[in-house]
């Protein structure tokens, strides 16, 4: 990729801090798992916790700051719990780090 020059971002401290937050929310093994799996699609509590490998309650946890962010959104079906991520901008984030990663190999 050629490197070009572009205008710096200007940003302020609230904004910068927002990024920050964003990146840190997805720099935990078990939530990018967890978001992996959502980008197929809505997918209950139960089948998140069975494909990342941890608890119900875990995974309950996760989406609980993944829901704040605004990265997923949640729905009640009776007891079940579904999610999905809730923002394409995030879904285009994610598989460009994804493929960023997978283009080194």
């Amino acid at each position: 990729m050629a490197n070009r020059t572009r205008k710096p971002l200007e940003l302020d401290d609230h904004t910068a801090s927002d990024v920050a937050e964003l990146f840190r929310a997805l720099s935990d093994t078990s939530r990018i798992k967890l978001m992996a799996t959502l980008i197929g699609g809505e997918t209950n509590v139960g089948a998140l916790a069975e494909v990342a490998g941890i608890s119900e309650s875990a995974v309950s946890h996760h989406m609980r700051s993944l829901r704040q962010l605004r990265i997923v959104r949640a729905r009640k079906d009776g007891r079940q719990v579904f999610y999905t991520l809730d923002d394409q901008h995030i879904i285009d984030l994610f598989l460009r780090g994804v493929a960023h990663i997978q283009s080194g190999d």
